[in-house]
């Protein structure tokens, strides 16, 4: 990215034309303002650059103390906040800066800072003001002191002016058979900062689309009228020509093997450019979770064939990993352990060893559940949106419903169509040994499990919209006895903002499955349905709803039927409160029986974090059974669904 030397206001009465440089300098100070506040501890004059500490203070030298009063009578309450966060006087006015010198450095700065939060809100005849006890910002003199008691009075005073709006508009160049209303610039709607700069990008965009990866935007006149509150805009662009991919070079490579990483790129040469290839590529390249960060750089000309050559610039992430993680609900304390690799032979392969204990204060010592598998992938084995998985685990279990030991192993491939779509099929076997309400039974089932995701939620961690959807179907054949059966499930979810901030997220959820071709003796008891508990119907007891044998465990069944909604309320940036109604039903029969359909509704409590929400649950059952718990309380990582 250029770099751009800030400059001021140029006046021709009436109007302010505003420069290139100007908009998106100060643009790109409002960006910088908006994440200043998770980065932000060495100083220097007064101006925060990096890191962080618990001693902050300590390093500052001459710290000098100032407090500062932000006056804006124009302003309504909404531009009054979006001011404030652009403040770096006011958001660190609880530390000192470096002396006088630090304090003329920090307001002259957020003078720019503020500007740019008001070209932001399309207020172009706003007037920045700031005095130092008393005395404007421009009439100190640079190496100005200021004595006295401390803290420093510091006021900005700001006069908002009209909020303009877009006036004559111009697309020139290899633009202007386009429509700017197809970019977001429309007469009369909105004409901050933000919205032109966004539709410069959208019209680069679009022209890359075309497979003209040269792109770009050649000339920016901004003018401001000052007698119509309007802004009028003029964009020249040069499209450049249609080209393919030349060479892909890779830099930043050290343990992970550079022909492999341009490899899962997936550009071949001599294809057609096309911008969403290049998202996809840096993306593929990030899920291998080998790399911290990945950057991908269309070259500055085309090479002799025509073709445009991409950089990738990667770092390494620290090859082997481990971790522990913990559960509790009403179900009993979890305990987990893993440790892993993912980069074994430098082709971003991964190996996974990892176990579990649950049942912890709920269940005997003798009758604890114990989880253990290693799991092993291998990505790019039929091209780049490919990849191997095989995997054996052991489970010991007791749960209600049974007691459970078996040994799986199982391999397969997992193909990503495009962004949004997955496809993976596995040849599995697994032998068990069960007891339960019918007694003592051996299995070896083999089986082919086989899966379609289509997922577009804009948060895998914590969605606000789109949906997730699940197919799944696993024909089944015990070796032992003969009996043959096909399992199938399916599920989706759906979120929804009903609000631009996303405060109100919501979210509902279905799930329902069938077992077909025999009868329920002969399916495995882990391998039947069951609901109940967190994750499924809060409120009932883990597997507590459907039907039970004589002394009232449940017994599974061979359909169920799911779906939950949930309202998510955020209180503050990390704080939420989430109420929630679940349903849930289990049958005999290869078809959900509706008319006994068990009703939980609760409240959660979630705590945002960078790796997801930290979640607890709390829930009633509505039309409970003998048997059935009065509460279940249920805690973990994530959102319930």
């Amino acid at each position: 990215m250029p770099a751009y030397e800030a400059q001021m206001w140029k006046v021709s009465a009436p109007r302010r034309t505003l420069s290139r440089a100007l908009i998106v300098a100060l643009a790109c100070s409002s960006v910088l303002v908006a994440e200043s506040g998770s980065a932000a501890a060495f100083e220097l004059f007064g101006i925060k650059l990096w890191g962080s500490s618990n001693d902050e203070d300590a390093d500052i030298v001459d710290p000098l103390r100032y407090a500062v009063t932000i006056e804006a009578p124009d302003a309504d309450k909404d531009l009054v906040k979006k001011l404030e966060n652009a403040s770096s006087l006011k958001s660190d006015e609880d530390r000192p800066v470096s002396g006088s010198l630090g304090l003329l450095a920090k307001a002259r700065s957020d003078r720019e800072q503020l500007v740019a939060a008001l070209y932001a809100d399309a207020r172009y005849e706003g007037v920045v003001t700031i005095t130092i006890q008393g005395k404007a910002l421009d009439d100190l003199p640079p190496d100005a002191e200021f004595t006295g008691p401390q803290p420093i009075p510091v006021v900005v005073s700001i006069s908002s002016g009209p909020k303009f709006i877009l006036g004559n508009i111009r697309l020139e160049g290899d633009a202007a058979g386009l429509a700017s209303a197809d970019f977001g610039l429309i007469a009369g709607g909105d004409a901050g900062s933000g919205a032109v700069l966004k539709a410069e990008a959208l019209i680069v965009r679009a022209l890359k689309q075309e497979g003209r990866p040269l792109a770009r935007i050649t000339d920016r006149q901004v003018v401001a009228e000052h007698t119509t509150s309007t802004l009028d805009v003029t964009l020249t662009v040069a499209a450049g020509p249609v080209a393919g991919y030349g060479d892909t070079t890779v830099d930043g490579t050290e343990k992970v093997d550079r022909e492999f990483t341009e490899y899962m790129t997936g550009l071949k040469r001599g294809r057609q450019y096309s911008p969403d290839e290049i998202d996809d590529a840096r993306d593929r390249l990030l899920r291998l979770e080998v790399f911290n960060s990945v950057t991908l750089k269309e070259a500055d000309s085309l090479d002799a064939d025509g073709n445009i050559p991409i950089g990738v610039q990667v770092s390494e992430r620290k090859p082997r990993y481990f971790g522990v993680g913990g559960t509790f609900s009403t179900e009993g304390l979890g305990l987990e352990g893993y440790w892993g690799h993912r980069n074994l032979f430098g082709r971003a392969e991964k190996l996974r060893i990892e176990g579990k204990i649950s049942g912890i204060g709920s269940n005997d010592l003798s009758e604890l559940n114990y989880n253990a598998g290693i799991m092993f992938e291998k990505p790019g084995v039929v091209g780049p949106a490919s990849k191997f998985i095989a995997s054996v685990k052991t489970v010991l279990e007791h749960p209600d419903a049974y007691d459970h030991f078996s040994v799986k192993g199982s391999t397969g491939l997992s193909y990503e169509i495009d962004k949004k779509q997955t496809v993976s099929a596995e040849i599995a076997l697994d032998y068990s040994r069960i007891t339960d309400a019918f007694g003592k039974h051996k299995y070896l089932i083999a089986s082919i499990p086989l899966q379609y995701v289509y997922d577009n939620r804009d948060n895998r961690l914590n969605p606000t919209s789109g949906f997730r959807v699940l197919a799944y179907a696993e024909p089944s054949y015990d070796i032992l006895s003969g009996a043959a059966f096909l399992k199938l499930r399916g599920e989706g979810s759906a979120y929804q903002s009903l609000d631009t901030a996303s405060k109100f997220v919501l979210a509902e959820r279905v799930a329902l499955g069938s077992i077909v071709g025999t009868g329920l003796q002969n399916v495995p008891a882990d391998r039947r349905f069951y609901s109940g508990g967190g994750g499924s119907v809060r409120g009932y007891a883990y597997q507590g709803i459907g039907p039970k044998d004589i002394d009232n465990q449940p017994i599974g069944g061979l359909s169920f039927f799911e779906t939950s909604v949930e309202m998510r309320m955020a209180l503050t940036d990390t704080i939420g409160i989430v109420p929630f109604v679940d349903a849930g039903t289990v049958s005999t029969t290869a078809t959900p029986d509706f008319s006994d359909v068990k009703v939980g509704a609760g409240v959660g409590l979630r705590y945002i974090t960078p790796f997801g929400p930290l979640r607890i649950d709390a829930a009633v059952p509505l039309n409970r059974d003998r048997g059935d718990p009065r509460f279940g309380i249920y805690a973990g990582i994530g959102q319930a669904f």
